[in-house]
């Protein structure tokens, strides 16, 4: 990896031409968070949105098509070179976040392109601002990194990743944002979460087990607080520094998520489902997955359990992450109820794109109901 020295970042305001707005270059705003940091830092800034291949379709940014694995991102010499002198800042958001990936290809994807970022704003002169993930702290034994290596590979790849831009000079900061929720008015979200896809089967009855104690704390944090977090440290031209964006000690326990997930359920008249066990993690890898894997349960259930495993196993903590929200340089925190809250809108709005499945599981109960009331 290169070394560069560049001059400490300065606010963006005094790098652009009076009256212009700063040009920042997005990698990864297809994504989850990159779509939410896209509605944060329009208002503000020229977007400019490097993507491989699906097109954005947004008339707030500027496109660019190229590769962060290409040399010079896949543009010609003369493209790169005019990036180069009109981008003021970075936000390197891209990552490969699919956990069934070829381990190989995460860890590639995730280091060479956070180089080639670096590389970019090393020429432009501008800050890079590196967005992580808060599991970095999450220790996973041997044992899970041989049963889940796409999440080994991924915590290995941020892990590296973070300390190429420790070292590489370039001035800007490391973000950590731990599970990111749907926004907290509307509980909308881009693309299905890891978190959507659990919290949606506990209200349909279809997580009977769970890895994990009752008290053990689930880290997650509405899309629009870490965006806003993020648009604070750029806005205010935050030239170094490790932000945890976090819930910390508000963050919701697991009893609490699987309660509410019932009442949820009770609400939009299904029956209500009951709280999966939870499975001690130590007893999960030794007991449970074997039995699983010598079990004739549906291939579907069983696929379903191991992908709760794997999440949980990386997501959950006993004790709570530090937080940088409520810091002088990024946003405010929110509150124990907030999280609650925005569980709850987010569950509204994962009902709204399932209507059909709501309807097909209160039929198959009422159903039911008839056919024992008839026995």
């Amino acid at each position: 990896m290169p070394q560069y020295s560049l001059r400490p970042a300065v606010p963006p305001a005094s790098r652009s031409a009076p009256g212009d707005r700063p040009t920042l270059l997005l990698t990864g705003g297809s994504g989850v968070l990159g779509r939410a940091l896209i509605d944060e830092l329009s208002p503000g800034f020229d977007l400019v949105c490097l993507r491989r291949n699906r097109p954005l379709h947004d008339h707030r940014v500027r496109e660019i098509q190229g590769d962060l694995l290409a040399p010079s991102l896949g543009l010609s010499p003369m493209a790169y070179h005019r990036l180069a002198l009109e981008v003021d800042l970075v936000l390197h958001s891209a990552a490969e976040t699919n956990w069934r990936t070829p381990p190989k290809d995460i860890e590639r994807t995730n280091t060479l392109g956070t180089e080639a970022m670096l590389d970019l704003a090393a020429r432009a002169d501008a800050p890079l601002y590196l967005v992580s993930t808060a599991f970095v702290a999450s220790a996973l034994t041997e044992e899970d990194r041989q049963r889940f290596p796409g999440a080994a590979a991924y915590l290995d790849s941020k892990i590296t990743a973070e300390q190429m831009v420790r070292t590489s000079g370039v001035p800007g900061a490391i973000v950590r944002p731990s599970v990111v929720m749907g926004d907290s008015v509307t509980g909308r979200i881009a693309g299905q979460q890891g978190l959507t896809k659990a919290i949606g089967s506990m209200v349909l009855g279809q997580v009977p087990v769970l890895p994990g104690a009752p008290d053990a704390r689930i880290d997650m944090v509405p899309q629009d607080v870490v965006t806003r977090a993020i648009g604070d440290l750029i806005r205010g031209g935050v030239g170094s520094g490790e932000y945890w964006l976090t819930a910390g000690a508000e963050a919701p326990l697991l009893r609490e998520i699987a309660d509410t997930c019932g009442e949820f359920a009770v609400q939009h008249g299904l029956p209500r489902p009951a709280r999966p066990r939870l499975i001690p993690v130590e007893a999960v890898h030794r007991l449970l997955l074997p039995m699983l894997e010598g079990t004739s349960l549906p291939e579907s259930m069983r696929r379903r359990f191991q992908y709760y495993a794997e999440l949980l196993l990386v997501f959950q903590r006993e004790l709570p992450f530090a937080s940088s929200l409520g810091g002088p340089d990024c946003g405010s925190p929110p509150s124990h109820a907030d999280i609650r809250t925005a569980l709850v809108r987010n569950l509204e709005s994962w009902a709204e794109g399932r209507s059909g499945v709501l309807r097909r599981h209160r039929a198959r109960t009422v159903e039911a109901s008839v056919a024992e009331v008839a026995s």
